[in-house]
């Protein structure tokens, strides 16, 4: 297995005839999760991932499962809970204030992943287990089983890629910045956002930043800049790498398309700077349409990008 990774997906709700939930009446059905977005842009690159999680046994889990199913990625150590329902949620768009985002997840079936839940056995067979910030911020549950994970994960000497994905809709940085830091000093790789780089490190910069996370034992940071690229840093090399130029659609998955195009470059043993170029190609991708992975794209499609062969039509 090239990638485990283990987080919530629910199903996402957005209009059809009007960016605001107040005007519309009817809605499209797509699904969304941070790491199940890494899942898919993995497995259309061709890498083998599986996803952990719990859905609710009801229709939404079914269909997020068979969906990421369609898609190739591995789901059968997914747990269906009988007891809680699979989480919702809504979006919106503003031509003020861009893509928002309203919740329907507390006591969902992904909120309470217990150790029992998880089939350890599938972690030791990992080249790399990825995760992010959104599953500890859903309960205290999740919070010891993910500690619990990357204990093991550690023990396995397996690779760790850690998005902080501050989703301060879901817990208040203060309560946020000591579990981050925490899950941070189990990870090889960490990926923050500029601005949230900022809040975790106290720095102003992405070199600061870095250097911050570097200290604590880390060995691979990238700092995303969003159009403008991102910045990488290890402890013998450094660097930018530029953005690609896209006409922005949607920005929600931007950050786990970057991931999962990292992660590939890594797993194909590129070099660190090639690596951070494809993740850059990989989120550029990923804006050019409506969903969270709808437009991320097969190996060929994205070689043809990165190679300016072919050229973003957007959706």
């Amino acid at each position: 297995m090239d990638v485990v990774t283990i987080g919530e997906t629910m199903v996402l709700l957005t209009p059809d005839d009007s960016g605001s939930l107040e005007q519309a009446v009817t809605f499209t059905k797509h699904l969304a999760g941070a790491e199940s977005n890494v899942s898919i842009a993995l497995a259309r690159l061709g890498h083998h991932v599986s996803w952990l999680s719990k859905v609710g046994a009801d229709g939404f889990g079914r269909y997020i499962l068979k969906t990421l199913r369609g898609e190739g990625v591995d789901v059968s150590r997914v747990v269906i809970d009988e007891s809680r329902s699979t989480g919702v949620f809504f979006k919106e768009t503003s031509p003020f204030y861009g893509t928002s985002v309203q919740y329907y997840r507390e006591n969902s079936a992904a909120s309470e992943i217990r150790n029992e839940d998880v089939d350890r056995s599938l972690l030791h067979d990992a080249r790399v287990f990825h995760v992010t910030g959104v599953t500890p911020a859903l309960s205290l549950v999740n919070r010891k089983t993910l500690v619990s994970l990357l204990e093991e994960a550690r023990r396995q000497e397996i690779r760790i890629s850690f998005d902080p994905n501050i989703r301060y809709k879901l817990w208040s940085i203060d309560e946020a910045i000591p579990v981050l830091h925490e899950l941070a000093t189990y990870a090889d790789i960490v990926l923050p956002g500029l601005d949230e780089g900022k809040v975790l490190t106290g720095q102003t910069t992405p070199e600061g930043i870095a250097d911050w996370f570097l200290s604590r034992g880390c060995e691979l940071v990238v700092v995303k800049l969003g159009p403008q690229g991102a910045y990488y840093q290890t402890v013998h090399e450094r660097g930018y790498v530029d953005g690609f130029e896209v006409t922005l659609v949607d920005e929600v998955g931007a950050g786990d398309a970057f991931a999962a195009g990292l992660l590939s470059g890594l797993l194909d043993n590129l070099k660190t700077d090639d690596s951070v170029r494809r993740a850059c190609a990989l989120g550029a991708m990923a804006v050019c349409g409506k969903g969270d992975y709808e437009t991320l794209p097969r190996r060929r499609e994205l070689m043809a990008f990165m190679t300016g062969k072919s050229k973003i039509v957007n959706r």
